[in-house]
């Protein structure tokens, strides 16, 4: 018996060094040598502080900057642990709304949504303005949502709508490779970027 039971243990004790150690070391190593930014959590650092993550969205509620997609994302209610309570951009606790396109609740939500846009500017709302990314956490707009935003930011900033256009085209991020996906806009460097700008 101890001849069938010695190589089980063995290629057990092997493989759990060379799966749950060796590798993940190993691959966490390359990762860190070869993109040390992207390995660590791609994180923005503002005057030796971590502002933010270039990956998970923030919630930005002033006119004076371009806000990002609705977020899903909830948490626990303090007040009664057997329920949650809405919290944008929770990184603890990602996830969409998990409501269809015939859930009359995400109708009439996006409904009353878009018509709170249509207060600030007037014409068709882009579709990332109203509705949540499958994680509640996406950091990116489309470049149509940014462009619809110009001209509040431009008026709680008293600044020209072709200035801050400048500043949205310059943020715009193209296809990977020109091919694989749409362009976007990363918020949260936007809105940094705008803050540097007003600074000077």
């Amino acid at each position: 018996m101890l001849k069938h039971l010695r190589p089980a243990i063995v290629l057990t004790l092997a493989f759990t060094v060379l799966c749950g150690l060796a590798y993940p070391l190993g691959i966490t190593g390359l990762a860190q040598a070869l993109f040390p930014g992207e390995a660590g959590g791609s994180l923005i650092v503002r005057n030796g502080t971590v502002v933010g993550s270039a990956l998970i969205g923030q919630s930005f509620t002033s006119d004076k900057y371009f806000h990002g997609r609705p977020s899903a994302t909830t948490d626990t209610d303090p007040a009664d642990a057997t329920k949650t309570v809405p919290a944008p951009y929770n990184a603890a606790n990602s996830g969409g709304s998990n409501l269809g396109p015939t859930s009359q609740a995400l109708v009439d939500r996006v409904k009353a949504d878009a018509a709170t846009l249509r207060k600030e500017h007037p014409g068709p709302v882009p579709a990332d303005l109203v509705t949540s990314s499958a994680s509640g956490l996406d950091p990116h707009i489309t470049p149509a949502a940014a462009e619809f935003q110009v001209a509040r930011v431009a008026k709680a900033r008293h600044s020209s709508e072709d200035r801050l256009r400048a500043l949205v085209a310059a943020h715009t991020r193209d296809r990977l490779a020109g091919l694989i996906g749409e362009p976007t806009v990363n918020v949260l460097q936007l809105n940094l970027a705008l803050d540097d700008l007003f600074a000077q």
